[in-house]
C-alpha cells in the first residue's frame, strides 16, 4: 500500500505564492508520473501538473507561466511551487502518483492524498 500525504496549503493573498508538497510512502518499488490536481467547489477534478519519471513537464494552460512543478526522486516528493496565485486558483489540491509497488508481483498502483486547501482572497 502505498500513502501521499500533501502539505503547504493555506490562505495567500492574490500575486502571492505557495509551495506544496508530497511525499509518498510504502512499499514502493518505482513511481512513474506524479501530479497535482485540483477541485474547486461545484466544479470537476482538473490537472494542474505532471512529472514523469525522467522530468518531463505538463501543465494545464491555466497555470503555465505561473506554477512548476518539480520532483526528487530519492525522497519519492513532489512540489508545486505556485507564484502569482490568482483568486480562479481557489481549490483543494490533490497530488497524485503511479508506479509499482514492492510486493512480491510488483503490482501497480495508483495512490491519491487527501488533499490540501488553498485559498487565494484579500
Amino acid at each position: 500500500q502505498v500513502q501521499l500525504v500533501e502539505s503547504g496549503g493555506g490562505l495567500v493573498q492574490p500575486g502571492g505564492s505557495l509551495r506544496l508538497s508530497c511525499a509518498a510512502s510504502g512499499s514502493i518499488f518505482s513511481i512513474g508520473a506524479m501530479g497535482w490536481y485540483r477541485q474547486a467547489p461545484g466544479k470537476e477534478r482538473e490537472l494542474v501538473a505532471r512529472i514523469s519519471s525522467g522530468g518531463s513537464t505538463y501543465y494545464a494552460d491555466s497555470v503555465k507561466g505561473r506554477f512548476t512543478i518539480s520532483r526528487d526522486n530519492a525522497k519519492n516528493t513532489v512540489y508545486l511551487q505556485m507564484n502569482s496565485l490568482k483568486p480562479e486558483d481557489t481549490a483543494v489540491y490533490y497530488c497524485n502518483a503511479a508506479g509499482s509497488g514492492s510486493g512480491l508481483y510488483f503490482d501497480p498502483f495508483d495512490s491519491w492524498g487527501q488533499g490540501t486547501q488553498v485559498t487565494v482572497s484579500s
